[in-house]
């Protein structure tokens, strides 16, 4: 199972009342909400192994030197972290460390790469794993990686962690007529406009979708552009025609890393903390009660 640690943290924000606070008040609604999902999901799906993937860097260079737009919207401009740090809610980035360190002394696997955001060390798992592979994540680009041949899928969280919609390819053609290779052309003509994706004007979903049905993939697509029989609208095709530029560079940002360089570490699940003793400090300077111990207790069992 590997978690999109961000996409999940961002839900248990704001699906738990800010009122949850350590003794001092600081804030944890976000550090006992994921501590919730992480046990519902090892109780419900009870995983053998499960790392939760972080972004090192959430705003790749890479991708902003191809699509300089790419999350540029998120960019906060005039905060003490810098020009290129992510907007969060106030309460919310003190919490992150607070993640890391819990997680990290529960033993649970953490793991983020300087240059890459969580996609890229998932779609880097996901290509070396050798059994079924669970994906816990909020953000359909994610469906990329769906292959029922290697057993990979989705589980895209509908309401909390509870109700989970479980993304194969026979779901994936059922509501965007492509399977999970075919996502990224869907996703880059669409475009996104949460992650500064400007996409190919007046080509939405369903268009997409259909274009790709016609032509099979978007070099299907761009050799359609150019043959004067295909029967692409007038509009389509000037539209097209006049999006190569960010056509030729979409797929590399759109399409997740599958070469992440990725360190060491324990993947397999702990039956007990790896570090007790940090474990319960950290407990009580942070009052993760319940939360905390429902989730050593699944974990046990």
């Amino acid at each position: 199972m590997l978690l999109d640690t961000a996409s999940l943290y961002y839900r248990a924000y704001f699906g738990v009342p800010d009122s949850v606070r350590a003794p001092d008040g600081t804030p944890v609604n976000a550090v006992r909400g994921l501590l919730d999902f992480i046990a519902r999901l090892v109780q419900d799906h009870r995983p053998d192994d499960l790392v939760a993937c972080m972004d090192a860097d959430w705003r790749p260079q890479w991708r902003v030197d191809l699509i300089p737009s790419y999350k540029a919207h998120r960019v906060a401009e005039e905060r003490d972290e810098g020009p290129d740090a992510e907007e969060t809610p106030d309460t919310l980035a003190p919490q992150v460390p607070m993640i890391e360190a819990v997680l990290d002394a529960i033993g649970i696997a953490r793991v983020g790469v300087e240059g890459y955001e969580a996609d890229d060390v998932i779609g880097t798992l996901a290509g070396l794993a050798t059994g079924p592979v669970d994906i816990v994540t909020g953000d359909r680009d994610l469906y990329q990686l769906v292959d029922d041949a290697r057993g990979a899928r989705v589980l895209y969280p509908l309401k909390g962690v509870g109700n989970l919609q479980l993304t194969d390819e026979a779901v994936l053609r059922e509501k965007y007529g492509v399977d999970g290779t075919g996502y990224v052309d869907l996703a880059l003509l669409r475009g996104d406009p949460s992650d500064g994706l400007p996409g190919v004007p007046g080509i939405g979903e369903k268009t997409a979708a259909k274009l790709l049905d016609a032509y099979g993939d978007l070099a299907g697509i761009m050799a359609a552009v150019d043959d004067p029989a295909a029967k692409l609208t007038p509009s389509q095709r000037k539209k097209l025609d006049e999006s190569r530029p960010y056509i030729a560079v979409a797929p590399t940002v759109v399409r997740v890393a599958s070469d992440v360089p990725l360190p060491e570490f324990d993947p397999t699940l702990p039956k007990e903390p790896l570090d007790p003793a940090t474990l319960d400090e950290l407990a009580a300077q942070w009052g993760l009660g319940g939360s905390l111990q429902r989730l050593l207790t699944t974990l046990s069992e």
